[in-house]
């Protein structure tokens, strides 16, 4: 493996939204029969590489979440932003395809998209085109298990319209931090898998707070994923909640004598309409993902470009 291609790779910031210099960089430092770029609309683009009429197709992701956090080349790995969610995807996928090239394998192509952090917007731009293929391939950090099983997803912006007032008189006024407190132990209550993010209300520390929004993710099971949309979607007094998508709990493709498991976080995969049959698999840790010791191991990676090129084989037998 070209580990300086993946220093390269590693010591660009690609935070969500930053995606286009990397882009630039890969769609000239990649290797590859044909090579096309694709805007997305955003400023951002997505990049296919082919080798003949692409049967299969390995994909992931350029940006990742922020902060970056510049790589560090270790004994046993890499620590840094992306190392394995999901540059370190890339750079496998990359070498299991040029090792293919040199056995003189074609009808496969890699897919590098945009935006897949922040609502998988090159994916569903990507989805819009007439391109076709059999199998898609995503990469995410599963500890190069193949996924069964994957949980959907539902996001939701709330806004709390409270009343100000002077907190030393609460009952003259409504505070909209307590009507949020309220709401979310109800959620408690019901057992989802959530998580509240862009959580903003500005009041002073004497003023009961007037409104308060933020936003509310959530991981479905196929046993509560209509229980989501009925519990957000219900009458709430001085609630105002909008729905802005998401994706169902799906089972994807797991080939006999590669290690497979269900998990819990989301892909560009369901976005992917392109493709008849799509799975998920790839090296390193979801347990440090988006955290601060992010970092993938060097036998991890070798691992998954081996499984990569089996996944190819066993495909296109």
């Amino acid at each position: 493996m070209d580990l300086e291609l993946f220093r390269q790779i590693l010591s660009m910031d690609s935070t969500s939204g930053k995606e286009a210099a990397v882009a630039d960089f890969l769609l000239e430092h990649l290797d590859a029969p044909s090579k096309q770029a694709f805007e997305v609309g955003d400023g951002t683009r997505n990049l296919l590489f082919q080798w003949g009429e692409p049967k299969v197709v390995f994909c992931s992701h350029m940006d990742t979440v922020p902060p970056y956090i510049g790589p560090d080349f270790r004994e046993d790995g890499v620590w840094g932003r992306g190392s394995c969610d999901a540059k370190g995807q890339v750079f496998c996928m990359y070498s299991a395809c040029k090792i293919l090239e040199a056995r003189g394998c074609s009808g496969f192509g890699l897919l590098l998209l945009s935006g897949e952090e922040t609502g998988s917007w090159g994916a569903k731009a990507f989805a819009r085109l007439p391109f076709r293929a059999d199998v898609l391939v995503i990469g995410e950090p599963t500890d190069n298990c193949m996924v069964r099983n994957c949980k959907g997803t539902k996001s939701f912006d709330l806004v709390f319209k409270g009343e100000a007032f002077h907190s030393g008189y609460p009952q003259f006024g409504r505070s909209a931090v307590e009507m949020f407190v309220d709401f979310v132990q109800g959620l408690r209550e019901q057992g989802f898998n959530y998580n509240v993010g862009l959580l903003k209300s500005e009041n002073p520390q004497n003023i009961l707070s007037p409104e308060l929004s933020c936003r509310i993710y959530f991981r479905t099971t196929a046993q509560d994923d209509a229980a989501v949309v009925e519990w957000m979607g219900r009458d709430y007094e001085n609630i105002s909640i909008s729905a802005r998508g998401g994706d169902s709990p799906a089972e994807y493709l797991a080939l006999e004598g590669f290690d497979s498991k269900d998990v819990a976080f989301g892909s560009d995969a369901p976005h992917l309409s392109n493709f008849q049959r799509k799975a998920i698999c790839g090296p390193g840790s979801i347990t440090v993902a988006h955290r601060d010791d992010e970092h993938i191991l060097y036998s991890d990676m070798e691992k998954a470009v081996d499984n990569y090129c089996r996944m190819f084989e066993t495909l296109t037998r």
